[in-house]
């Protein structure tokens, strides 16, 4: 069965719900689909948001955006979007495993990024905590903290040196040392800069209950003692495979384009917000992107003649 929506939000984060909350009060037939997973189901507390000073994290966000977009009328399906497709004059959007079959008039990529960082023990439970991704977000964490920088080669160097404008307590441990060594110069910039190197990979990550960093445990059983930690092994998940299919306009490091006041991308109808465009990867970067989306999906339904709405 082929079901119609005005509006089809692909992702469920935290742009692709502020964009299905704008959508909602504009009482578009709207519909989210989201496979469950992204950076925000890691991040165990963000510290960086306004009205949160305490923190929160991003399952809490989710399900608070959920429940405000669902008093809305916005409709939400669990599942991984695998094809796109044009069929003038909307899209239509295949999910994997499902029965049924979408079209939209509008569509919404949100679909974020996937950091890279190995499975290591103990160390998914620090996120937000105490181990964090991005200086520009969390940098102030490690004020006056001993830092551990787990990452890989020239990446992880860069930023450990990135991170000396907080703390000058640092340790960067190249956990991929033999794949990815750390190129002459800026091992010589740790060094004058006063940051400890290691080479040997990580075999644990050590904390207390509550996710608080205690260091990591070294494959040759030598710990290396810390209160914050920071990864930054590179080589991160741009998911934009679906914007391909669309022949959407992506850079070479698979980031997507859009127009700065509207963003909308290089296909007329589609929409992109959140970590997949080219912006500073924060989440009050993507909820205000994902509304300006939203703001401007709602603007060209209109100019298309969609005014019957509001059956919600």
């Amino acid at each position: 069965m082929l079901r119609h929506y005005e509006c089809i939000v692909v992702g469920g984060g935290i742009a692709g719900l502020q964009a299905s909350i704008q959508l909602g009060r504009y009482k578009h037939k709207t519909l989210v689909i989201d496979k469950g997973y992204g950076r925000s189901t890691l991040c165990r507390s963000y510290h960086n948001i306004l009205g949160w000073p305490g923190g929160v994290s991003g399952e809490e966000l989710r399900r608070l955006g959920r429940h405000q977009a669902e008093e809305l009328g916005v409709e939400f399906r669990s599942g991984e979007v695998i094809r796109l497709a044009q069929a003038e004059p909307g899209f239509t959007v295949e999910v994997k495993d499902g029965s049924d079959t979408y079209s939209a008039d509008t569509l919404l990529l949100a679909t974020g990024l996937i950091d890279r960082f190995p499975k290591l023990p103990g160390l998914e439970k620090c996120f937000g905590h105490s181990v964090y991704v991005c200086p520009d977000c969390d940098g102030y964490e490690t004020s006056g903290h001993r830092t551990i920088v787990m990452g890989a080669g020239d990446v992880g160097a860069a930023m450990a040196m990135t991170l000396l404008y907080w703390t000058q307590k640092l340790t960067y441990v190249n956990h991929e040392a033999q794949a990815n060594p750390v190129s002459p110069g800026m091992r010589e910039k740790l060094e004058s800069n006063g940051i400890h190197y290691h080479t040997v990979p990580i075999q644990e990550v050590l904390s207390s209950a509550d996710g608080m960093l205690r260091g990591v445990l070294l494959s040759d059983g030598r710990e290396v003692a810390g209160a914050r930690g920071f990864i930054a092994f590179g080589g991160n998940q741009v998911q934009t495979e679906l914007a391909a299919q669309l022949r959407i306009e992506r850079l070479e490091n698979k980031h997507i384009v859009t127009d700065p006041r509207s963003k909308m991308t290089s296909v007329h109808g589609v929409w992109a917000a959140g970590d997949i465009g080219v912006h500073a990867e924060q989440l009050t970067v993507a909820m205000g992107e994902g509304a300006l989306a939203a703001i401007w999906m709602h603007k060209e339904l209109m100019a298309r003649g969609n005014r019957d709405t509001g059956r919600h």
